[in-house]
């Protein structure tokens, strides 16, 4: 929350992490400026921002003397620029800041950077140097400090208790709604008739007479949300276009998770649509613009991995054909976006993901990721986009186009083919996918095999120079038979009568000019290969050596392919006596 020039007046630094500058006689360096010494150079705007947000965030107060109480002394800094200190500091640091002014009754400027607290057990640095404030100096931090917080463990925020929460806190309908849902995916329909006492102790919400936040996030009265834990309200703005600021209708959710997750769904489906795709002559079926599985299991991360001590809302930004839904709290301690898929599940509230999960809000705790990818990609949509994360918020964009229809066709005939327990995995369709766009990295030799094969892809080359398409399906599917045959059918006489063609025009040409010219189609291997053999048949010759080597077409190559052609003639003509052809 934004601070007033008078409760300003009032801070203490210590007390309240605030560090005053006065910055009259000019502006407080950005990064260092010309000064030589360490302990000088971190007393700029970097070093500041740096050691407060170690310190669990604070407020950097410019144009403000230091003296308690703090008069207003007024600054030029950043005057005209707050937008690009803000995004320079981000950019420099990673670290989040809210940098705005203020003025007081006589005009007097002064600007105020506040910064967020750091993560659970990270450290940030500036110029390599972990800082934390020590009096009037800016000083490296101590190992022990240093020791302490990279141990750090994030304490479960749902299991805590919820100090004066009682049950008449509790929300009837969402308590029903949590019931109903127990029971269906326990198979017991004998809970829905237990006391609201009994339902919340056997789910761990009701411990030793109290009640903790994971209640009061699932089940509590809207008023008592509000006063209790307003950033667990979710935020849903709609914008016709995606260069809008302004949204065209906003819309707060403050009600208990239960209750909360089926009207925000509700209100993003009505602005749903969906795509037809054609399988065959008869068969056409819908892809949704927005999955409801994918929004579910994003809103139900969003709810169970975020931080609850920081004060922002989930925020859902919801364009005609883009989504973006943005928690609070970066990853959970581990998890980065390199391993979003592979790392074992370490939700940040265990308590409100184990809840979740039992109610069948979602399948397992750990699997929403995987689905999340498993329906985009099986789509045909682009990857689900997590890149915008950084260490203070984790931002999920999903998108509505559909890049692939064939794909989408090829990967919904491959899994309606395959019994239900060895349906493709996430990471079997994912490498499918990244083989679909031509990237050649290196796969998981495992997962590799394993679509081999089931005959879903097919190597091209040899050795170490073997890449891979997709299977002959695919390219039907997407109506490109011709370019499958150029992928896969090339012989030594095709790709000569390419490189006569090329050499023809321009006479001569390095071993990278072949390459480019088969790219996608041939390997570099296999191109090497052939033009060794056309050498060898006195149909190409060399000129230059090493890195100058150069290729021409032979002097005698129209008498070298006439001979080829009058060899495959003979051939013809005798398969034509023996009756072979017609």
């Amino acid at each position: 929350m934004r601070k007033t020039i008078e409760q300003l007046k009032l801070m203490k630094e210590s007390e309240h992490k605030v560090e005053f500058k006065k910055g009259e006689g000019g502006n407080i360096a950005y990064n260092g400026g010309g000064r030589v010494e360490p302990k000088d150079r971190r007393k700029c705007i970097l070093g500041y921002v740096t050691a407060l947000c170690n310190e669990g965030g604070g407020s950097l107060v410019i144009g403000m003397h230091d003296k308690f109480p703090h008069e207003v002394i007024g600054t030029k800094q950043a005057e005209g620029a707050i937008g690009k200190l803000e995004s320079d500091i981000y950019n420099d640091t990673g670290i989040r800041t809210d940098v705005y002014e203020l003025f007081d009754n006589n005009k007097k400027r002064v600007l105020v950077i506040d910064v967020v607290p750091r993560p659970i057990g990270r450290v940030f640095k500036f110029e390599d140097i972990a800082l934390m404030r020590v009096g009037e100096e800016l000083k490296a931090m101590s190992d022990e400090v240093y020791l302490k917080i990279i141990q750090e463990q994030e304490p479960d925020f749902s299991q805590q208790i919820c100090q004066g929460l009682v049950i008449d806190d509790l929300d009837e309908s969402a308590i029903e709604i949590m019931k109903d849902k127990y029971s269906i995916k326990q198979k017991n329909p004998g809970f829905k008739f237990l006391s609201k006492e009994q339902v919340l102790t056997d789910l761990d919400l009701f411990k030793s007479g109290n009640l903790t936040n994971a209640a009061l996030i699932l089940l509590g009265k809207e008023d008592v949300l509000i006063e209790k834990l307003p950033q667990a309200a979710v935020m849903l703005e709609y914008r016709a276009a995606e260069s809008q600021i302004h949204f065209d209708n906003r819309q707060k959710f403050q009600q208990p998770f239960f209750v909360m997750v089926e009207k925000i769904w509700n209100l993003i489906n009505l602005r749903n649509g969906s795509i037809p795709v054609r399988e065959g002559v008869f068969n056409t079926f819908e892809i949704p613009l927005f999955n409801e599985e994918v929004i579910r299991e994003a809103l139900n991360n969003a709810i169970s991995h975020r931080d609850y001590r920081r004060q922002s809302e989930t925020i859902i930004k919801q364009y005609p054909l883009k989504m973006s839904i943005i928690s609070a709290g970066g990853f959970p301690h581990g998890v980065s976006i390199d391993n979003l898929l592979s790392v074992p599940s370490t939700p940040r509230n265990r308590l409100l993901a184990d809840v979740l999960s039992k109610t069948g809000l979602v399948e397992r705790s750990g699997q929403g990721i995987d689905r999340i990818f498993i329906n985009t990609l099986s789509e045909g949509k682009p990857d689900p986009d997590y890149s915008r994360s950084d260490d203070f918020s984790v931002n999920l964009t999903l998108s509505a186009e559909i890049e692939d229809k064939a794909f989408a066709l090829f990967i919904r005939s491959v899994q309606d083919s395959l019994p239900d327990d060895n349906k493709l995995s996430v990471f079997d369709i994912v490498t499918l996918n990244e083989i679909r766009k031509g990237n050649k990295r290196s796969f998981d030799k495992n997962i590799i095999d394993k679509l081999k094969d089931k005959k879903l892809i097919e190597p091209i080359g040899k050795t170490k120079g073997t890449t891979y398409i997709l299977c002959k399906d695919y390219y039907e599917f997407a109506d490109k038979k011709v370019e499958y045959s150029k992928l896969t059918d090339w012989d030594i006489n095709q790709a000569f009568t390419m490189i006569q063609i090329y050499l023809t025009k321009h006479h001569k040409a390095k071993m990278g000019d072949f390459v480019n010219l088969f790219e996608g189609h041939i390997t570099r291997r296999k191109i090497k290969y052939f033009v060794e053999k056309m050498l060898d048949a006195d149909l190409l010759k060399t000129i230059g050596s090493g890195s100058g080597t150069r290729y021409i077409l032979s002097d005698n190559h129209k008498e070298r392919i006439q001979l080829i052609n009058e060899a495959v003639q003979i051939g013809f003509e005798e398969l034509k006596k023996r009756g072979k052809i017609k």
